[in-house]
């Protein structure tokens, strides 16, 4: 069955989709810069609170989800969409960085309940919750990159893309100098 017309509409305008957002996109290279970023970050942390939970928690040594191999390839997953997500929120949102934040609270939580479950299943309570902090540094590291170096930026999307670009520059410069020569 179908959400109603006003249902869609409030939905969408709670989460500030609006599709024709006031500003432009991100530079391309800021966002691929965020990323390489963000993935390189999110293993360093990820190596780090490993390290300070098998020291806290001398117990969890050789814990299988600890292994570099294991976490390395879901946080880099992970990163990687989020990164992709970023230009889409930016297109889609008149505010980005609200909705962005707020994905990125769902989703941190999302993948808390695979933690949440292998907890319950009989895993060590103190890995598990080294596993959870690693995912909420993950989450605190890419969102900064990307909102921080991969900002939208002022200005009507398209047009204003289009009137910066060195061309239209020239464009510009060689019309006001026929113009002039035309009135001159």
């Amino acid at each position: 069955m179908a959400a109603s017309p006003d249902v869609t509409e409030r939905v969408l305008a709670w989460a500030r989709i609006d599709f024709s957002p006031p500003h432009r996109l991100p530079q391309w290279w800021r966002v691929v810069l965020a990323t390489v970023l963000a993935v390189g970050l999110s293993l360093a942390a990820d190596a780090l609170l490993v390290l300070a939970g098998t020291h806290l928690f001398p117990a969890t040594k050789g814990y299988a989800h600890f292994a570099f191999s294991d976490y390395a390839k879901l946080t880099v997953i992970g990163v990687l969409i989020a990164c992709a997500a970023w230009p889409v929120v930016t297109r889609i949102s008149s505010a980005p960085r609200w909705l962005f934040f707020r994905l990125a609270i769902a989703v941190t939580v999302v993948l808390w309940l695979p933690d949440l479950y292998i907890w319950h299943q009989g895993q060590p309570a103190h890995a598990v919750a080294v596993l959870m902090v690693m995912h909420l540094a993950i989450a605190l590291i890419t969102y900064n990159l990307l909102v921080h170096l991969a900002p939208v930026r002022p200005g009507r999307p398209g047009g204003d893309a289009a009137a910066s670009s060195p061309l239209a520059g020239r464009a510009r410069t060689s019309g006001a100098r026929r113009d002039h020569i035309h009135r001159g």
